[in-house]
C-alpha cells in the first residue's frame, strides 16, 4: 500500500512538473514585445531545422514543447515554405498555426532545361498569373533555373524581374569576359548552352558535348541536334509534353529555322533555359576536341566518335 502511495505521489509530481514545463514552454518569449520579424522557411526544410531556427531567433521558448504542439495539432505536413511575420509576443500555439497559413512569399523552383511554356505552367500554379501573360513577356534562355522566393501577390513583371536579376548575378562579369575572349556573344552562349542542357544532363558529358557542338558550329557543320526539332514541333497532345520522345524521318524534315538538320549554324533563339553548369561548359568548351559526334544510348550513357564510321558503329551497337 505504501509503495502504491509513493508511486501515486510520484505520478502526480511528474504530471504537475510536466504541466508547468509544457505551459511555460508554450508562453510567448516576450509578451510585451511590440516588434515583429520576418521568419523564412526554405523549400523542403525539415521540421527539426525549422524548430531550431525559431529557437535561435527568439520566437519560441522551448523546442521540445513546440515540437509537441505541432505533433498534437497534426500540422507537421501543413507547414508552408515561405516567409512569415512573427513576433516574440506570440505563444507557441500561435506561431505554429501561423506557419500553416499567411506566408508572404512563395518558394518556386524553375527546372533547368525547360522552355518558357513549361515555366509558365509552374508560375501559373503558384500565382494569379495567366500562362499566356508570362509567356508573352518572358525571353527564352534568360529564365535562370533556380529556387526563388517570390511575393504571393507578384505580377508577371515582378516574377520576371526577380529572375532577370538572378540571371545577371549568375552570368557574372567574369563569365561575360571569358565569353568575349572566346568571341561568343551572350546570346550565342545561351543558345549553345540551351542545346547542351537538352542533350547532356551530367557534368562530365556537358563538357564534352559543349566542345563537340562548338567545334561543329565553328566548322560550319550542321549541328543535327534532335532537341532543336523537338522545340520546333512544340507541344505534343498525346504525350502531354513539350518535348516529343521519338522523332520520325518526317519530323527531321520540318521547315523551321530551329531545325538544325536542315539549317547550318545556331537556332535563332535558345531552345530552353540552361543551368549555370551548361553556360560554363560552353564558355570552357574545347573546340580542339578530337570528337565530332556523340549519341546517348537507351540507358542514358553517352558515346563519342571521331569519325562518321565510328559514329555509325555506335549507332548500330547502342541504338538498334
Amino acid at each position: 500500500m505504501k509503495k502504491i502511495y509513493i508511486l501515486l505521489v510520484l505520478f502526480i509530481f511528474i504530471f504537475i512538473l510536466s504541466y508547468f514545463f509544457y505551459k511555460e514552454g508554450s508562453m510567448p518569449v516576450r509578451k510585451t514585445s511590440l516588434s515583429s520579424t520576418i521568419f523564412v522557411i526554405k523549400s523542403g526544410e525539415p521540421l527539426n531545422m525549422i524548430v531550431n531556427n525559431l529557437s535561435s531567433q527568439g520566437l519560441i521558448r522551448n523546442k521540445i514543447v513546440f515540437y509537441l504542439i505541432v505533433k498534437r495539432l497534426g500540422i507537421e505536413r501543413k507547414i508552408q515554405a515561405g516567409d512569415f511575420h512573427l513576433s516574440a509576443n506570440m505563444s507557441a500555439m500561435e506561431v505554429a498555426k501561423n506557419l500553416t497559413r499567411g506566408t508572404l512569399d512563395v518558394w518556386v523552383t524553375l527546372v533547368e532545361g525547360t522552355r518558357k511554356e513549361e515555366m509558365a505552367q509552374i508560375i501559373s500554379k503558384n500565382f494569379d498569373i495567366p500562362e499566356i501573360e508570362f509567356i508573352k513577356l518572358a525571353d527564352e534562355g534568360y529564365l535562370f533555373p533556380d529556387t526563388y522566393l517570390v511575393p504571393k501577390i507578384a505580377t508577371a513583371e515582378t516574377v520576371l524581374s526577380i529572375i532577370k536579376n538572378n540571371f545577371k548575378n549568375k552570368f557574372s562579369g567574369e563569365l561575360q569576359i571569358q565569353a568575349k575572349n572566346k568571341k561568343l556573344t551572350e546570346k550565342q552562349v545561351l543558345v549553345l548552352a540551351s542545346l547542351v542542357e537538352r542533350e547532356a544532363r551530367q557534368q562530365t558529358s556537358r563538357d564534352k558535348v559543349a566542345s563537340i557542338i562548338l567545334k561543329r558550329y565553328l566548322a560550319d557543320w550542321p549541328l543535327q541536334i534532335d532537341a532543336t526539332v523537338q522545340y520546333a514541333l512544340g507541344y505534343q497532345p498525346i504525350e502531354k509534353s513539350w518535348w516529343k520522345k521519338s522523332l520520325t524521318e518526317d519530323d527531321l524534315k520540318i521547315d523551321s529555322p530551329y531545325n538544325t538538320y536542315k539549317n547550318k549554324g545556331l537556332p535563332p533563339e535558345p531552345i530552353a533555359n540552361p543551368s549555370l553548369s551548361s553556360i560554363k561548359a560552353v564558355i570552357n568548351a574545347d573546340e580542339n576536341t578530337p570528337y565530332w559526334y556523340y549519341l546517348t544510348d537507351k540507358n542514358g550513357v553517352m558515346h563519342y566518335a571521331v569519325t562518321l564510321e565510328e559514329h555509325q558503329n555506335n549507332i548500330n551497337k547502342y541504338l538498334q
